[in-house]
């Protein structure tokens, strides 16, 4: 979406809010947060729409907005709509749609493009993008001499169309190569800083920037990623250590064993889809004497598959 924190509607915003709380101390609160502006070098801006970008509470009412104007209206639009099947998740103002039909693809865009527009939204035009994606995609542009299938970005991954080694459809997950570069350029700079602090400090110090890294990007298909985290940070780590001194005798060997000691081994921590969606629901169940109880007060709960993705898929990121 195209600047959604700034142009969201606030009289929408607060009908939206009443909905569910009837407390007006609370809504009266909200209103003034809005009005209170934003302080950017000395001079205070306020804005008639907007949940003030920056402010700690506008995530949480963009949320509230995007809840009403999206979320409730793409489930209806999904059961009342759709021909096929169809995906959609979203994370603050990043959307990914998946359909089974291309049709339904089409008509979802144009659909959602008319229903933000009655909320004072938009579209990003340079982000919003409809692709072909899915197990049968590969072998669809094949067959029309138009090369793979296009990728897209979402939460700091680049999603590839790929095969597992059984030669089966995989959804490949690889970290983003800006948003990778970013990082190596941030620990770049802090380590030219800490230059001339000693080594223990540093390791300590890089070991805390690769677990954090690692915790978020460890994900199946990903590993040779983080391998290249590691070693361009290993890298970077060497050349640093070698401008303290014009007489260095800092070989790779040395750096090597430096980073077995301070630096993690790259290895996957998060599960597959499959696993992590393999969600475990209490049933009900009518019982002898007419009453009903739950499920699980009688027998453990059963797990339940839920693919991770349809068979085919248009996709569109917003």
């Amino acid at each position: 979406m195209a600047a959604s924190f700034d142009t969201v509607s606030q009289q929408w915003l607060i009908r939206f809010v009443e909905h569910r709380i009837g407390d007006k101390r609370i809504i009266r609160l909200i209103q003034k947060w809005l009005k209170a502006g934003i302080l950017e070098e000395g001079i205070v801006t306020v804005s008639e729409q907007g949940t003030g970008q920056g402010s700690v509470i506008s995530p949480l009412l963009a949320n509230i907005y995007l809840h009403y104007v999206l979320d409730l209206w793409a489930e209806r639009w999904r059961r009342h709509e759709a021909i096929g099947d169809m995906i959609i998740v979203r994370y603050a103002d990043d959307v990914v749609a998946g359909f089974e039909h291309e049709d339904d693809a089409r008509r979802f865009l144009d659909a959602m493009r008319e229903r933000f527009k009655e909320f004072a939204l938009s579209l990003h035009p340079e982000k919003t993008r409809l692709i072909e994606f899915g197990r049968h995609a590969a072998a669809n542009r094949e067959k029309r001499g138009i090369g793979k299938p296009e990728t897209f970005n979402f939460l700091g991954f680049t999603f590839i169309c790929a095969k597992s080694r059984g030669g089966n459809f995989q959804v490949k997950r690889k970290t983003r190569r800006d948003r990778m570069k970013a990082k190596l350029q941030e620990v770049k700079l802090e380590l030219r800083r800490r230059m001339h602090q000693p080594i223990p400090e540093q390791g300590k110090w890089l070991r805390q920037v690769v677990t954090g890294f690692f915790a978020y990007h460890a994900v199946p298909t990903n590993l040779v990623a983080l391998e290249a985290f590691r070693l361009h940070t290993t890298r970077i780590w060497r050349r640093v250590l070698r401008r303290r001194s014009q007489t260095d005798g800092f070989t790779w060997k040395r750096i090597e064993k430096l980073a077995d000691d301070f630096l993690p081994t790259p290895r996957i921590l998060h599960p597959w889809p499959s696993d992590r969606f393999a969600v475990k629901h209490p049933r009900w169940e009518k019982l002898w004497g007419g009453r009903w109880r739950l499920w699980h007060l009688h027998r453990p709960y059963e797990l339940m598959e839920v693919a991770p993705w349809p068979k085919s898929m248009i996709s569109a990121e917003a």
